[in-house]
């Protein structure tokens, strides 16, 4: 078990990673006034653990789990139950579940009386290697995902293994999205990730890995903790694509969305001729590693109107970070009918 510490100028935030970082951290916090916060499927597996842990008292806000609940709606009863339950300048939330919940409780901590105590307990892989390190909490709106959102530091993140046992593969999948990101941003990743290539979906591999994931992106976040320099836009990598197609299509998990935006943008990357050789051809093997399969899409080109909205875009033109070589990425903007070209030629190549 190891901690990792962010600090930023306004908050110092320790990431507790490892294997008994729960039973360790998290009864430490119990003697706080607590609200807890998770969605239907977490708390239909932890119910027990929760109230063992913190108390069957513990104000608890259940919602129904899936991103189609990240929205204001729910944002807003989380904030009239917590005002209900009395919650105080100095309660905590804690973010028990996934990234979903991690994004949305988050956010009701940093608006409740101007900003309350935060920590996130991630329950999944997606949420452990990235999601809930870094301080990014958002709801979705009008069809744009986390338009409504703020930078709120967590004082602590409880990353324990203990979790990812009762995942579907699904979500192991998921949590590789990021994995393999990180990994074409980050040459000790990567060449980990080549090393085991075979191991990927192993739960030994998983619980060693995970923790250069939140290295690499607590060493980000120290940097540019709000997206001021840069440094942190580079988190983004296949995100652009990604949640357009999420957006448009949403039957595939978020992480299999955005190893289909890192391949769509790998492809557009080699068209442009920044990225190529056998490291792109390592990048999409790890991909398809995962995905199997790279789906094509009818109508993709409708997905450069979702993308023209990305927050990360500064201009008219559409912001995309592809890998550029081991341990180095690159921004490409892009006009939408030119991005909406590449999209449609590398579906049609997929289709074959």
């Amino acid at each position: 078990m190891q901690d990792i510490t962010i600090k930023t100028a306004t908050v110092e935030s320790v990431i507790h990673c490892g294997a008994g970082a729960f039973d360790k951290y998290a009864p430490e916090l119990k003697n706080r006034q607590l609200f807890i916060i998770t969605d239907s499927t977490v708390d239909k597996l932890y119910a027990d653990l929760l109230n063992s842990t913190f108390g069957e008292n513990a104000p608890k806000f259940v919602f129904k789990a899936g991103e189609k609940s990240k929205n204001t709606r729910t944002l807003l009863a989380i904030l009239q139950k917590m005002l209900e339950c009395g919650m105080r300048r100095n309660c905590l939330v804690i973010a028990f579940g996934g990234g979903v919940v991690g994004d949305i409780a988050g956010l009701a901590a940093a608006l409740y009386m101007r900003g309350v105590h935060l920590v996130q307990i991630p329950t999944t892989l997606l949420a452990q290697v990235d999601s809930s390190v870094g301080g990014k909490t958002a709801v979705d709106m009008c069809n744009v995902k986390n338009v409504i959102g703020i930078f709120y530091q967590p004082q602590e993140v409880i990353a324990d293994p203990r979790f990812l046992s009762t995942l579907p593969k699904r979500e192991i999948r998921c949590g590789l999205g990021e994995i393999i990101k990180h990994g074409a941003l980050n040459s000790e990743i990567f060449k980990k990730l080549k090393a085991n290539e075979r191991k990927l979906t192993k739960l030994e591999f998983l619980e060693d890995i995970i923790y250069y994931n939140i290295a690499h992106k607590a060493n980000v976040v120290t940097e540019d903790e709000k997206e001021t320099t840069g440094l942190r836009k580079t988190l983004n990598l296949g995100h652009t694509t990604g949640h357009a197609l999420e957006l448009l299509y949403g039957k595939l998990s978020h992480g299999e969305y955005v190893l289909t935006g890192m391949y769509y943008e790998l492809q557009i990357a080699r068209n442009l001729g920044i990225c190529g050789g056998q490291y792109a051809k390592s990048i999409e093997k790890l991909i398809l590693k995962v995905l199997k399969k790279v789906p094509s899409f009818d109508g993709i080109e409708k997905a450069a109107e979702l993308a023209l909205h990305d927050k990360k875009n500064d201009t008219e033109l559409i912001s995309i970070i592809v890998p550029k070589c081991e341990g180095e990425s690159a921004e490409i903007k892009i006009k939408k009918d030119e991005y909406a070209k590449y999209l449609k030629q590398i579906s049609d190549d997929l289709r074959g």
